[in-house]
């Protein structure tokens, strides 16, 4: 189960700990760290950067995946299973993280985080102002799309199997969520 660990963290001290490959993520300064990934978790991680990096080579942008830290703030700083940065926000792809929101964040469920991806990291993607978040719940076989308006999160848009989900944010992106979430 992904439990925080420490309050009143900062990125320098993410910076401070082993490079050990282990998942972190800072939210309002406290940390959580999260049990490897199953091996279909990862697949679909796969198979969704596989389609995000097409995209890429087609309309521009950066697709990646974790762990790739995303600093929202001195003591915000998730790590998406995939995230895509557009074209004309390039600027913001550091070094070492990506510095300011991503265009688009896609967190794939697993038991010990699934409270922490809808809950929590939802609220801090929607509080910094990522344009759009995909929840992809394997339980369901199922993709959830939250897209912002305002200040807030709208939806979900549901797409199930048989379905094919879209993105509002990169023109022209879409996936049948059977070939996503398929094992």
């Amino acid at each position: 189960m992904a439990t925080p660990e420490a309050t009143g963290l900062t990125v320098a001290d993410l910076e401070a700990m082993p490079e050990d490959m282990v998942i972190r993520h800072l939210i309002d300064g406290e940390l959580f760290v999260v049990p490897p990934p199953t091996i279909r978790h990862q697949r679909v991680v796969t198979e969704i950067a596989w389609r995000l990096r097409s995209y890429e080579e087609e309309h521009g942008g950066t697709a990646l995946t974790a762990p790739t830290g995303v600093r929202l703030s001195d003591r915000d700083m998730p790590e998406p299973d995939v995230l895509f940065v557009k074209g004309e926000h390039r600027d913001r792809l550091g070094e070492r993280y990506v510095e300011g929101p991503p265009d688009l964040v896609v967190e794939v469920s697993s038991p010990s985080t699934r409270r922490l991806d809808l809950v929590r990291k939802r609220r801090q993607y929607e509080r910094f102002g990522i344009p759009e978040y995909w929840f992809v719940d394997l339980d369901a076989d199922r993709v959830e799309v939250y897209v912002l308006e305002g200040a807030s999160y709208t939806g979900p848009v549901v797409a199930e199997r048989g379905h094919t989900v879209r993105s509002t944010v990169l023109t022209g992106f879409f996936a049948g969520v059977d070939e996503l979430v398929r094992l």
